[in-house]
């Protein structure tokens, strides 16, 4: 009888001659053709790995590049550091944004005129507007845009021009307030023949000096030179005729020129003490009236400052002595020449211009001024015809006759006064 498998025996002990075919069962996972599908699903996967991979690479490249750009853009939207001082920067007529753009960078105002132009565009634009407009180099462009935007006639600058400058003096006073104008402009449209004032002398004026009235401006960006003297030229007009000038210099026997140069007097001999300058106008309005009451025997105004005025404008060395200037003629040497110099030697404020039209009564018979004259004669003939500056602090002590005078030029001196 044959022997049969055991499966319980070890296989050591089966003939393999007699062990029988066995038929095992097929596993799904055993089929050849499904093994190698799934092989084949393998290798399709590496495409998908290089494709996720490059991508990935580009966009680091992409990214590292976007971020050089961006990096580059900011640095001259923004240059690193700080802007620099402000500057004036004119914006000419018929500016396009692309001439206006190079220029900036020109002149150092921003990095880039091709990043300017594309900034502004993309930020609403710009209203090109002529003018004269503050800008900082190397600023933000923003910063520049902002100040662009700004039409000039709304910038404004405060200059002040006090009491008694001249036309010289403001023009320097301009030049160191405002970077884009200068003292040489000023006086060039300071001679403009078409500026003219309602105060001239009837054959015109040879100069403006007088005729500008001293305040503090608010000089705009889009103003040039010669709108500010116009300016001033109409407030001076406007004061006049608030103080009356016209009718007050005519009951005085002035025309309203001749009382602007007895202001300019005013303003550059008297302190700021009010009292004083209606007294000192009183002085020139007297010896005025001397003059013309005796013009073979005349009353000469005897002003120091008039003859420094005629110094400077005839260009004389400022160390020349004092003597030396009153023996040199000039149409502003009132020790030579009687009567009131040719222009005025300043241009004046309010309390000058109303002091030249309301000068102060003569003193009373009682007033110590007086008691140098004999009794008989203080009635009808104490009169101010003197004064000198008295205190350091710029009051004057007046006289009625020349000795009287003489002693308080000593008194003044004695007490240590500047200019006595």
């Amino acid at each position: 009888m044959p022997r049969t498998l055991d499966p319980l025996l070890p296989e050591a002990e089966v003939d393999p001659d007699a062990r029988p075919a066995i038929d095992w069962p097929t596993d799904p996972w055993d089929d050849a053709d499904r093994t190698g599908s799934v092989e084949r699903l393998r290798r399709q996967t590496r495409p998908i790995k290089w494709a996720v991979y490059a991508a990935i690479a580009l966009f680091t490249v992409l990214t590292m590049i976007a971020g050089a750009v961006g990096w580059w853009y900011l640095q001259r939207i923004n240059p690193p550091g700080e802007p620099g001082a402000i500057e004036s920067f004119t914006v000419a007529e018929a500016e396009t944004l692309e001439t206006l753009a190079q220029r900036l960078e020109d002149d150092g105002f921003i990095t880039d005129a091709g990043v300017f132009e594309w900034y502004v565009e993309r930020n609403d634009g710009l209203e090109i507007t002529p003018g004269y407009y503050k800008l900082r180099p190397d600023d933000h462009m923003g910063n520049v845009l902002a100040a662009l935007r700004t039409p000039p006639g709304q910038t404004y600058t405060n200059v002040t021009f006090p009491e008694g400058f001249t036309i010289d003096q403001m023009g320097r006073r301009l030049e160191t307030t405002v970077d884009r104008m200068s003292a040489a402009d000023f006086s060039e449209a300071a001679a403009d023949p078409s500026l003219v004032s309602l105060w001239e002398p009837p054959g015109g004026a040879t100069t403006l000096e007088g005729l500008l009235f001293p305040d503090t401006y608010q000089v705009s960006n889009a103003e040039s030179e010669g709108q500010i003297i116009d300016r001033m030229i109409g407030i001076m007009e406007r004061v006049g005729n608030q103080e009356d000038i016209i009718p007050k210099s005519a009951a005085l026997g002035r025309t309203p020129y001749e009382t602007l140069i007895i202001a300019s007097l005013i303003e550059r001999e008297a302190g700021d003490f009010p009292e004083d300058r209606a007294k000192i106008s009183r002085v020139i309005h007297n010896r005025l009236a001397v003059t013309a009451a005796n013009p073979d025997d005349p009353f000469p105004l005897q002003i120091d400052a008039a003859v420094l005025y005629g110094r400077n404008q005839l260009g004389i060395d400022p160390d020349t002595p004092f003597d030396e200037l009153r023996r040199t003629d000039s149409d502003w040497n009132t020790y030579s020449r009687p009567g009131l110099p040719t222009t005025p030697i300043a241009n004046p404020g309010r309390a000058s211009i109303e002091a030249a039209l309301n000068p102060a009564p003569n003193p009373p018979p009682g007033d110590p001024v007086c008691a140098v004259l004999p009794e008989d004669q203080r009635a009808e003939d104490c009169f101010y015809f003197f004064y000198v500056k008295s205190d350091n602090d710029g009051r004057h002590e007046f006289a009625a006759t020349f000795e009287a005078h003489l002693r308080n030029i000593d008194e003044a001196r004695a007490a240590g006064v500047d200019g006595v």
